[in-house]
């Protein structure tokens, strides 16, 4: 049995009786999550409903992941390998994903680039509770150009470093210079998934 996706493509469940894999991917950081099955009711309920659903082999039945946690897994696009036998979901997770309560049932397996994405969530959310211990919250309260004059502060600091300093205080300066440049955007409700789009419409 064939089903045909956006993009046309034939994914043929005859090759894993009725059944194939499913990686579902963080849209975000490029995490794996997890990986269950789907059969076509499934990939169906995922492509209509908008949250990811599995077939349960255990229960016998159609599951959508979250549905007693609330940890969802909402469905950003889906995808098929070259050889259409095994199915790619790119979601934005609500919550943890694994049983066991961590982000993705691999551990701590996950891409180093990731943690930007991390860290532009951790910015949100200090903004969102402003605690009175935090810096982020500290600095986006005094406005914009306050923000903006620390990317401003630590540019200079990057390039002094970058001709007359140590590679550790290179790396020193340009972490502080992302850190402020995400928090930039951050407070202008901005963020690396915009930049990201002028860098490939550039490429």
């Amino acid at each position: 049995m064939k089903v045909t996706l956006d993009n046309a493509v034939e994914l043929d469940f005859a090759k894993g009786d009725g059944l194939l894999p499913a990686l579902v991917q963080d849209v975000a950081t490029g995490q794996i999550r997890m990986q269950g099955y789907m059969n076509l009711a499934a990939l169906k309920q995922t492509l209509e409903g908008g949250l990811v659903t599995f077939y349960s082999r255990s229960k016998d039945r159609l599951w959508v992941k979250g549905e007693s946690s609330g940890n969802v897994l909402k469905v950003a696009s889906v995808h098929t390998d070259c050889d259409n036998d095994s199915i790619l979901v790119l979601a934005e997770p609500v919550g943890p994903t694994c049983h066991l309560g961590t982000d993705s049932c691999f551990g701590g397996a996950k891409p180093d680039l990731a943690f930007l994405a991390e860290l532009e969530a951790i910015q949100g959310q200090r903004l969102k509770d402003a605690p009175e211990s935090s810096y982020t919250a500290k600095l986006a309260a005094r406005g914009i150009n306050k923000v903006a004059q620390k990317v401003g502060e630590e540019g200079v600091e990057v390039a002094l470093a970058a001709v007359a300093e140590s590679d550790e205080a290179l790396l020193n300066e340009s972490a502080d210079l992302l850190y402020h440049l995400l928090l930039t955007l951050r407070v202008r409700g901005l963020g690396l998934k915009e930049v990201i789009a002028v860098l490939q419409s550039r490429h």
